[in-house]
């Protein structure tokens, strides 16, 4: 080791020479100029070691790359502002990322290099840190050629535990390639739930959770079994997904505007024949800590976030004014699909759910009854704060919203524009195209 080597990479190296004393020397990206003098890349290096897994374990051997930069690595503010010894060093985590590795590969590709600069460059710019099970919705190949890993979870690394470094502690956070499906099952569920999954198959990453990107069948796929699973946790304990960043708008509207438009919805039958109370299970509500507590949301480098922290805290709402007329709502298809998600993993759980508007620069967040310490209720049901609108789903009309959305779960069978209308509830819901 260098004598000038800063103290942070010196920890880091040492953490690593434990797992891999034969390659004291391993394969480095490095950022040809440093971010302290202004160059684009956050990351001073990214470390690419090989490791040959555990063939008892059924983990393929692969290439294991780790992070050097986002923890701090010289203590003197150039980067990090300094902080406590028993605090975070930096952001608190370095990026780690195992990846399949070819019988015939004698060097690791340096495509996941530049994945960790650009995951890196989204925490430098949003000061959002990163937790164990967050994702994101990538929607691009992660080594730019096979389109079937487009999505990111983040795991803890299976071989990295927690260092206290010289300025703070570091934890290690892997990066996981996953496909769309499985995606949707944690939107739809939770990140560990799915972890789990897919670490007791070798095909989809094993204990060690190794990324192969010439994968092209889904956790699902491989077991059908699995869907009944996912289906049963989503019953018992909801979702983790606390809201999107969408494409919607809301407005006040007259009374008139909303019997007029009864007339050319297709669920008004709906609106006189509820669905009984079996078709949805109420769940105890959660307290209002749970409202303030999610875990936030994270986007990559522009794209859209699957997870957003919450627009803001219920307190804000006491000074909001409730909306005494009709209320309408439109949501673009990607924004609809949710709709079932918040109904029956969220509102039905005592949770809340909020899509916010990436171009009305507004927020539609919807809460459940026994939430307190809104400014709704069952007589104003309806609260705006600017462009934040509040929306209480008491517990009868969540049947029937289930029943409604259900067949946003299938949007191919869907004519848009789609009408919702509830007359009596004041309210009109309408589905557009992604392109409207």
């Amino acid at each position: 080791m260098s004598a000038s080597q800063p103290p942070g990479v010196t920890a880091i190296y040492q953490t690593l020479k434990k797992i891999y004393p034969d390659q004291p020397n391993p394969l480095q990206v490095t950022a040809l100029v440093k971010y302290w003098l202004n160059g684009p890349d956050p990351l001073d290096y990214v470390s690419m070691y090989a490791n040959n897994g555990n063939p008892h374990l059924g983990i393929h051997p692969h290439w294991h790359y780790v992070s050097c930069g986002l923890s701090d690595l010289h203590g003197d503010g150039r980067v990090h502002s300094v902080g406590e010894i028993d605090g975070p060093s930096g952001y608190g985590f370095e990026l780690t990322f195992r990846l399949r590795r070819n019988p015939d590969e004698t060097s690791p590709p340096t495509w996941p290099a530049q994945l960790m600069q650009e995951l890196a460059k989204y925490v430098f710019n949003s000061d959002a840190c990163l937790c164990d099970s967050d994702f994101f919705t990538w929607n691009a190949a992660l080594d730019y050629q096979n389109d079937f890993i487009e999505q990111i979870l983040i795991v803890n690394d299976p071989q990295l535990s927690s260092i206290n470094a010289p300025f703070g502690y570091i934890n290690f956070y892997q990066i996981v390639g996953i496909c769309n499906d499985e995606l949707h099952a944690v939107q739809q569920w939770n990140g560990h739930g799915i972890i789990n999954l897919m670490k007791n198959m070798p095909e989809t990453g094993g204990q060690w959770l190794v990324t192969d990107m010439e994968r092209r069948t889904s956790l699902f796929q491989l077991n059908p079994r699995l869907k009944d699973y996912l289906e049963m946790g989503i019953e018992q304990e909801g979702s983790n997904l606390s809201a999107v960043s969408s494409k919607s708008w809301w407005s006040e509207c007259s009374q008139e505007t909303i019997l007029s438009a009864a007339s050319r919805a297709h669920n008004c039958n709906s609106n006189v024949n509820q669905p009984s109370s079996s078709s949805l299970s109420i769940r105890i509500r959660s307290s209002l800590a749970n409202f303030r507590n999610e875990n936030s949301d994270h986007h990559g480098d522009g794209r859209e976030a699957s997870r957003m922290s919450n627009y803001s805290s219920v307190s804000e709402l006491l000074t909001s004014r409730p909306i005494k007329d009709g209320l309408q709502l439109r949501f673009n298809l990607d924004a609809a699909a949710f709709l079932p998600l918040a109904i029956k993993g969220r509102l039905a759980h005592g949770r809340h759910f909020t899509f916010q508007s990436k171009g009305f620069d507004s927020a539609i967040t919807f809460v459940s009854s026994d939430i307190t310490g809104t400014s709704v209720d069952e007589t104003n049901p309806y609260a705006a704060l600017k462009r934040w609108l509040q929306i209480l789903i008491p517990d009868d009309f969540l049947e029937l919203l289930a029943h409604d959305f259900d067949e946003l779960q299938r949007p191919e069978e869907l004519t848009l524009p789609r009408m919702y209308v509830w007359p009596h509830r004041k309210l009109m819901i309408t589905v557009v195209g992604d392109g409207a």
